[in-house]
């Protein structure tokens, strides 16, 4: 597709891989909405990419339908969601809290449910469109404490695998991104810093990444790929 023109919705937009990934399809030319719970970061973000705010919870079905319905009206129509919007929460399964493990699935799971059947509908009825699914190599392999944050990325390719079956016959193209560790403030928001190198992956590789898996032409899409550091050591 060509990505110049293109309305794309990017959910957990304001930062992070998110962030990236709407820098760089504005840069391409496409017409972006940033989606976060966070009404400062989302304006802010917004503001500095040219791009529409919409502030919503992707767990929350009144959030969910609402944004996408604004992000129709001002664009007249959407052609690419990026469902980004997740985060984790790490403990051994002896010490599994349940609302803790059900924030994680919330936002994980049930959020990136919701934004895909709102905008499946518009696909459908349009005939085309394009749903990335951005997961994690915890969604390929199992850790410990990672019950919650790999359950979720497993239960998001099983879930991407169904809507691609579904979707293919209105020519809307689904496709699954599983980075590795990401210099971001994921770990930082769980109390965990970690260290920023110069050969550890940024926001900037998963955005190149999904940039070319989009600029294929139509007739065909990558189903699912992932994105390593080369030598991250």
């Amino acid at each position: 597709m060509k990505l110049d023109g293109a309305r794309a919705l990017i959910t957990g937009g304001s930062e992070g891989i998110g962030r990236a990934i709407a820098e760089a399809f504005k840069d391409k030319g496409a017409r972006v909405g940033v989606m976060a719970r966070s009404q400062e970061k989302v304006r802010g973000a917004a503001e500095e990419l040219g791009a529409l705010p919409l502030i919503g919870d992707v767990g929350v079905e009144e959030d969910a339908v609402r944004v996408v319905k604004e992000f129709v009206g001002e664009m007249g129509g959407i052609d690419i969601l990026v469902n980004n919007a997740g985060f984790g929460d790490f403990f051994p399964l002896v010490e599994t809290d349940l609302d803790r493990f059900e924030a994680v699935m919330r936002t994980n799971v049930t959020g990136a449910m919701l934004m895909a059947r709102e905008c499946a509908r518009h696909f459908i009825q349009q005939e085309s469109g394009n749903l990335v699914n951005i997961s994690s190599t915890g969604g390929l392999r199992g850790g410990k404490g990672s019950t919650a944050y790999s359950g979720s990325k497993f239960a998001l390719r099983g879930m991407t695998e169904c809507w691609r079956a579904e979707l293919r016959p209105y020519n809307v193209r689904v496709t699954l991104v599983n980075p590795s560790e990401v210099q971001t403030d994921f770990f930082t928001k769980l109390g965990s810093p970690r260290e920023y190198t110069d050969k550890k992956l940024r926001g900037q590789e998963i955005a190149e990444a999904v940039v070319g898996a989009l600029e294929i032409d139509d007739r065909g899409f990558i189903p699912e790929f992932s994105v390593f550091a080369t030598n991250p050591w």
